[in-house]
């Protein structure tokens, strides 16, 4: 079954930085976009980043445009997310999964069940606070 292991999660104060990791196990990650999501306690997943599977364009939740970037290598079927000037509020679960394109990442309808693949890896967590 196709999915993704996330890592990377930890405890930070507010304005330290995070680097996450999205491994991708039984399939290749060239021919998907791939994009982060996360969920906090008490509220609705929501999308983060994508980076596309041709251009690697990216694309990014406005919450965290300017402090996050997304990045792959595909060669070690790899998707990173890094995440500087933290948040109380970028705390939560982080989630990645496979996208047929960026052009679906707004649309919740299609990876609220886990994106391409149908299902969502164990996430990893981010806890900001001093």
């Amino acid at each position: 079954q196709p999915h993704f292991v996330e890592s990377g999660g930890g405890s930070v104060q507010p304005g330290g930085s995070l680097r996450l990791s999205c491994a991708a196990s039984g399939f290749t990650t060239d021919y998907y976009a791939v994009a982060w999501f996360r969920q906090a306690p008490g509220k609705e997943r929501e999308g983060v980043s994508c980076i596309s599977s041709s251009s690697g364009s990216t694309d990014y939740a406005d919450s965290v445009k300017g402090r996050f970037t997304i990045s792959r290598d595909n060669a070690k079927n790899t998707v990173d997310l890094q995440m500087n000037s933290l948040k109380p509020e970028d705390a939560a679960v982080y989630y990645c999964a496979a996208l047929s394109s960026c052009s679906m990442f707004g649309s919740s309808w299609y990876w609220s069940l886990g994106g391409y693949f149908g299902s969502w890896g164990q996430g990893t967590q981010v806890t900001v606070s001093s």
